[in-house]
């Protein structure tokens, strides 16, 4: 429910109460109903409602959206040295040292918390918590978790768990709940939480790894920035759109800067049913607030309309590798070697009998490797490993098509190696009839510098958003295979776009370090127009799928982030909130819709109002039959005497045109707008 924001919060949240008792017919009910009351970010409510209550509540004169309570999902030392972000750089002229490592900014991360003893979140060197700062510190019902109140690194905690309960029918308790194995806290039980805050702001570590692979310097983006969690997100339950909510509502009264949050929608919504989504409300009274939203892309590539998040007020992140591999050596009987990899520690040295997954009986005792074919999936994976140990087995061969993810099996060895290997190895099986066939795997080794990066992750979801294809996501890629970052009890690897999105979110605080008046529009716009397409060989950055290609827009938005230029961008293209309320309007909302929802008087235009107007630093045409111009500006933020000239790559088929071809910028010209006019040069039958 959405009503214009008054200044004494009370007052609406009485008035929610009021509501409700007269649909229910007495506060009482209404109380019990309620769930949370949202007032920070704007107004409104969750409540437990029947569909015909729901329906009387959606009636009513004020109200601008009702949405059921739909669940999400989340979807990781190398990196930050990949990206060229080096602490001990000599000449102290990075964007780290520029931004002094974020100091002063709060990023606030929604997800499944955070294990507070991680090295990687020791106060160590940090300057004082911004005096901005209104939040607080949870420590939850079954005491799991200790707040220290004078840490200056991780200085706030919440957790929000009513929106599940309501969801799953029944409070949640760890005590007699053996389906609920989890803290009722802000402790992180899965650990998404605290690899991504960690690799967002985690402070300086030395010496980590895993399984002695990786070893190095652990630290997140912006080093001195200060971490606010919002858990909102439960082990093998998921994350409610009520408690996303009212986390984000909460981050916006505590005072963050940045919100990262790696997550994404179960279901594709079209952008005129947008405000259906609990996240996407949340992150568009986020950024009416000044603050910079990263989601994660989602994990559903290398399929094209797999995006989520396509909300044109956040920034999207994909997932690309970087140069880092864990090769492991496997000397057969009759003495070929190949190279595969795995993060998993080996402790039989020297050769031992293998068979074949398919000739692998349920009892056979001798097993000792099992060799399989997949499609990459990691439960396929975890149930082989299962059964290989069952059987007696001490190690696992599989094969997967994309040399990028690499998953440790539940206590037992794993490597992976391609399909060609995989084939003569299984061919060497089968020559071996008497079942003689042997096997010896060496120790993973940390390589880096050795494999052409970035490469868009092939689990990475791509774009075009069939639901909003005016709009370009995903926005920009980053790092999220096989990340090094805290974990509880330890350092772990992930891989996802929840691995890319604080990489993100890093870099966002840094920037909003340097520019502190920047909006979230000029944050993104910087990251997008300065992102690089050029991999570590000079040549075009691949998208690793079914088939390697050169990876495009859908893949990869703008390219892979570049930390030497993001800073200083020379232009920028700003949105005002007024700007992506207009563009509501193009999808439908009335006056009043955006009145109620925005908490201000902001009328849609009379003229409709053109989506491709809409002031990204991208531009995207669903259907170019004849000549389609769109309007972009630009604000100058260096150079005081500036000129800028355009230059054309006019993709096949379509003539592109700019006006005025020239920008000329001094002390009393900052902001100037274009023209960019595309044409068709081909004749197009059917579609």
């Amino acid at each position: 429910m959405g009503q214009k924001q008054h200044e004494k919060p009370e007052t609406t949240v009485k008035s929610h109460h009021d509501i409700l008792a007269t649909l229910l017919g007495s506060k009482e009910a209404a109380k019990n109903s309620i769930l949370y009351s949202y007032k920070h970010g704007f107004s409104g409510f969750a409540a437990t409602l029947t569909d015909s209550q729901a329906k009387a509540v959606a009636d009513m004169p004020g109200v601008v959206r009702v949405f059921p309570n739909r669940i999400h999902k989340l979807q990781t030392t190398r990196s930050w040295d990949f990206l060229g972000l080096n602490p001990h750089d000599k000449y102290q002229n990075n964007l780290l040292s520029k931004a002094n490592m974020g100091e002063g900014t709060i990023i606030g991360v929604i997800d499944s918390g955070i294990w507070p003893e991680s090295k990687s979140f020791n106060d160590d060197n940090m300057g004082p918590i911004p005096s901005h700062w209104k939040g607080i510190c949870q420590t939850g019902a079954d005491h799991s978790f200790k707040c220290n109140k004078n840490n200056k690194k991780l200085i706030g905690a919440r957790w929000f768990l009513r929106g599940l309960e309501k969801t799953l029918g029944k409070p949640l308790k760890t005590t007699d709940d053996d389906e609920f194995d989890e803290y009722l806290s802000p402790r992180d039980k899965i650990g998404h939480g605290t690899h991504c805050a960690s690799t967002a702001a985690g402070c300086f570590v030395g010496n980590v790894s895993f399984n002695g692979l990786g070893t190095g310097l652990a630290r997140g983006g912006a080093p001195l920035a200060h971490l606010a969690i919002y858990k909102v997100c439960w082990y093998k339950m998921g994350c409610t759109d009520a408690d996303g909510l009212k986390a984000f509502d909460m981050a916006i009264h505590d005072g963050v800067d940045i919100l990262s949050v790696s997550i994404a929608s179960t279901e594709l919504l079209p952008l005129d049913e947008y405000f259906k989504d609990g996240f996407a409300v949340g992150a568009f009274h986020a950024v009416a607030k000044g603050i910079t939203v990263v989601f994660a892309a989602g994990n559903e590539g290398p399929h094209s309309y797999t995006v989520k998040n396509p909300a044109p007020w956040i920034i999207d992140v994909a997932a690309t590798t970087i140069d880092r591999a864990f090769p492991t050596k496997i000397t057969l009987g009759n003495n070929q070697t190949f190279l595969g990899q795995s993060q998993s520690s080996l402790k039989h040295r020297g050769f031992v009998g293998m068979v074949y997954s398919g000739d692998l009986a349920k009892d056979d005792k001798n097993a000792v490797n099992a060799i399989f074919c997949n499609e990459g999936s990691l439960n396929k994976t975890l149930v082989k490993g299962k059964t290989v140990k069952k059987a007696g087995g001490v190690g696992l061969i599989y094969t997967q098509p994309h040399n990028e993810l690499i998953y440790p099996c539940d206590d037992i060895p794993c490597i992976k190696v391609d399909y060609e290997i995989g084939t003569r190895i299984v061919s060497y099986i089968r020559r071996t009839r008497d079942k003689s066939a042997v096997v010896k795997l060496s120790l993973p080794k940390s390589l880096v510098g050795k494999w052409v990066s970035p490469r868009v992750a092939s689990f990475s979801s791509r774009g075009r958003s069939s639901l909003s294809p005016a709009v370009l996501k995903p926005d920009i890629a980053a790092p999220g295979v096989n990340i090094l970052a805290a974990y509880p009890h330890g350092y772990a690897f992930m891989s996802g776009t929840s691995m890319a999105c604080p990489h993100v979110s890093g870099v966002a605080a840094l920037i909003k370090s340097l520019h502190k008046d920047w909006s979230p529009a000029a944050i993104r716009s910087a990251i997008v127009t300065t992102a690089s397409t050029i991999g570590t060989n000079g040549q075009p950055t691949m998208a690793q799928g079914d088939t390697r290609k050169r990876a495009d827009p859908f893949d990869m938005g703008g390219g892979s982030i570049n930390l030497k230029k993001v800073a200083d961008p020379g232009l920028i293209y700003d949105i005002k909130i007024e700007n992506y309320i207009q563009f509501l309007c193009s999808m439908g909302y009335t006056n009043k819709e955006i009145t109620i929802l925005d908490g201000r008087e902001v009328p849609c235009l009379k003229n409709k109002y053109s989506q491709l107007d809409l002031n990204l630093p991208s531009i995207s045409i669903p259907n170019l039959r004849n000549t389609v111009t769109v309007t972009r500006t630009v604000t100058n933020v260096e150079s005081i005497n500036s000129f800028y000239r355009a230059l054309v790559e006019s993709p096949h088929g379509v003539k592109v045109k700019v006006e005025p071809q020239t920008l000329s910028f001094n002390s009393s010209i900052t902001k100037l707008s274009f023209k960019v006019t595309f044409s068709s040069t081909q004749k197009l039958l059917g579609d």
